[in-house]
């Protein structure tokens, strides 16, 4: 009785990790093979009945689930092939990249974008080189901004200077001309990692003002040594991405894991938490380990951090990161 238990869980579990996973092989095949819809749907057809052919006439049924996964690691290796590239038409907001060059403690970027935007489609173009003193970093801000569902959040982290100086960097999807952004495509090979470093004027502006999204602002706690630690990572990946691109993955290369993998590779990364997916709620894990500010209740504090309002009211002005900083608590706690 137990024997049979146990091969019914096996049996089960290994039938659901099949289907699962010619799912995903039929995806791949339809948003990442043949250009053409008819050969990519008839690929993903055949995937499919060739997986249901092996299971159903290879025995015993174990045996048979497992010889149709042999499809499937095909495709996986033919989908882990795939190059990613630099050299696309890409869309004006994304077309140039960005480059750092260390001088002991100045930093000196190339392509900050600093673009004047009248609505999402219609703005100029600005791109700019910069000078920072990494000597001069205060600290690290966050920003969360919300287009639509409660539970995902796009993550933007900024640093801010002794000069008044802010450098925002968003981990974004690097679209062609003619391409939006699908959440399902994002889980595929469709769109290249983006590292848009830019102004907070820019990004900040963008979302609020054009996008219609509400945007959160919290200052982290972390010393000062350990945001330039940070923002030197941020760069040294800027740099290599210039250079070597690389995919774009909704799971595991978003705009909330990559800031995660950032924060390990200096030792400020904590432990896995749901809330790193469902990022809508990171303000909540931020709160919970004391890496925001925790003297006013957490619904005090997000109220405060709504900045949403302030961005629209300070448009395009000169002094927009001080403008939207007016409410924040003042002490960084670090």
């Amino acid at each position: 009785m137990v024997r049979r238990a146990v091969r019914l869980i096996v049996t089960l579990t290994l039938s659901v990790i099949v289907a699962a996973a010619v799912a995903w092989g039929a995806l791949a095949l339809w948003f990442d093979g043949p250009q053409s819809r008819v050969l990519a749907g008839t690929m993903a057809g055949g995937l499919a009945l060739v997986s249901i052919l092996l299971t159903a006439l290879v025995r015993p049924f174990l045996r048979g689930l497992v010889t149709a996964l042999l499809p499937v690691i095909a495709i996986a290796l033919w989908w882990t092939s795939i190059p990613p590239s630099n050299t696309r038409d890409w869309t004006p907001d994304v077309a140039r990249t960005a480059r750092a060059t260390f001088d002991g403690s100045r930093v000196t970027i190339e392509n900050v974008r600093d673009f004047n935007y009248r609505s999402e489609s219609d703005y100029d173009q600005r791109w700019e080189t910069r000078t920072y003193d990494l000597d001069r970093i205060r600290g690290m801000d966050l920003f969360l901004s919300f287009w639509g569902p409660t539970q995902i959040a796009h993550t933007i982290a900024s640093w801010e200077f002794g000069d008044g100086q802010q450098l925002a960097i968003s981990i974004e999807t690097r679209k062609e001309k003619g391409e939006s952004y699908s959440a399902l495509r994002g889980f595929f090979r469709q769109y290249e990692l983006y590292y848009v470093v830019a102004d907070e004027r820019d990004l900040i502006g963008l979302r609020a003002n054009c996008r219609g999204e509400q945007v959160y602002l919290y200052r982290i706690r972390i010393p000062a040594s350990q945001a330039r630690a940070l923002l030197v990572d941020y760069l040294d990946e800027v740099n290599r991405l210039a250079d070597h691109p690389r995919w774009y993955n909704a799971l595991t290369q978003n705009c909330t894991t990559t800031i995660r993998s950032h924060a390990q590779n200096v030792n400020a990364g904590g432990h896995l938490d749901w809330r790193l997916l469902a990022n809508g709620h990171l303000d909540q894990l931020l709160y919970e380990r004391g890496q925001i500010d925790t003297d006013l209740p957490f619904a005090d504090l997000r109220a405060r951090s709504n900045i949403t309002e302030m961005a629209k009211a300070a448009g395009n002005s000169p002094d927009f990161s001080a403008r939207i900083r007016q409410r924040l608590p003042k002490d960084r706690g670090s």
